[in-house]
């Protein structure tokens, strides 16, 4: 890691890759408008109809060329892609998966990551993709300081925390050394301290392994269309005010949500932590033509 540099980690691998590539330019080509020292460290996400994916079902599928376009896109640009492979019910029968592994073989170039939480995956990867750095999933819901600083204790790039912990005094000191291992989620919408949340992630799994677009999983919580504005209410969410006091502290890797998330709502959360405030009107002003033109629209 750069000394000085503050990470950020972007959703929507494959689902924003357009708004993703127009950040990653801007950030290079207005550097004055965005705030200072601040770099893409990656960008997460899934490939659709891989069943190794978890979090959030994404169905669908790629050819391998347009798998391999969409890796050297992010890693031309210096950029890692990173695979959630958090299905949270896989077994040893799903690792000779043949997608999954073609994707893994398309990006193992030593710039790329993935995002694990089942014992039985990592080891596979470990032993047969050893140049990816493994990141440990937020799905573990690791709520406790002694057992995270195991995990942060063992050979893992970083270690995402639960977001519930976000402003957890304790928890904080108690991981501070270890703090440039540490992933912290700044904008989760998820309702607070869930109990259903580890029932939701294996809904999502089951899904993915059985290719099934029915969930059984009903969120008490979810009653409106998720926003920006919403989310900055909620309690986990670290303010732009409050992550200069995290980095000063020595964490350094900051994680936006976005899967599933309207493409609204992904915008505003990369112009209000990405951008200074007085370029913000500009940036959104450019995002938004070039959207505009991406689309087959003239962009006035």
């Amino acid at each position: 890691m750069d000394k000085g540099t503050v990470y950020w980690h972007l959703p929507g691998l494959c689902y924003f890759r357009m708004l993703n590539q127009i950040i990653i330019n801007m950030m290079k080509d207005y550097p004055e408008k965005f705030r200072d020292g601040y770099k893409i460290g990656s960008v997460y996400g899934t490939i659709p109809g891989a069943i190794w994916n978890g979090g959030r079902a994404v169905f669908g599928i790629l050819s391998k060329e347009d798998i391999a376009n969409i890796i050297k896109v992010y890693n031309d640009k210096g950029v890692p892609a990173r695979f959630t492979w958090t299905n949270s019910l896989l077994e040893e029968r799903h690792l000779q998966d043949t997608y999954c592994n073609l994707i893994m073989r398309l990006a193992d170039n030593g710039q790329n990551q993935a995002l694990v939480n089942r014992p039985v995956l990592e080891a596979y990867i470990r032993q047969t993709y050893p140049s990816y750095p493994l990141i440990s999933s937020t799905t573990k819901r690791m709520v406790d300081g002694a057992q995270l600083v195991e995990e942060l204790e063992k050979d893992y790039k970083l270690v995402v925390l639960d977001y519930d912990l976000n402003h957890d005094k304790a928890v904080l000191d108690a991981i501070a050394p270890y703090a440039h291992k540490v992933e912290i989620l700044v904008d989760e919408i998820c309702y607070p301290n869930c109990p259903k949340r580890a029932e939701h992630y294996r809904d999502e799994s089951r899904m993915q392994l059985e290719y099934s677009m029915q969930s059984s999983f009903r969120c008490t919580n979810k009653s409106t269309r998720p926003s920006f504005a919403e989310c900055m209410k909620r309690p986990g969410f670290i303010s732009n005010e409050e992550i200069q006091g995290y980095i000063e502290r020595g964490f350094v890797n900051f994680k936006l949500v976005g899967r599933g998330l309207p493409p609204e709502f992904v915008k505003e959360s990369y112009l209000y932590f990405l951008v200074k405030d007085e370029g913000r009107a500009f940036i959104r002003e450019k995002i938004d033509k070039l959207l505009a033109q991406i689309a087959g629209k003239t962009g006035r």
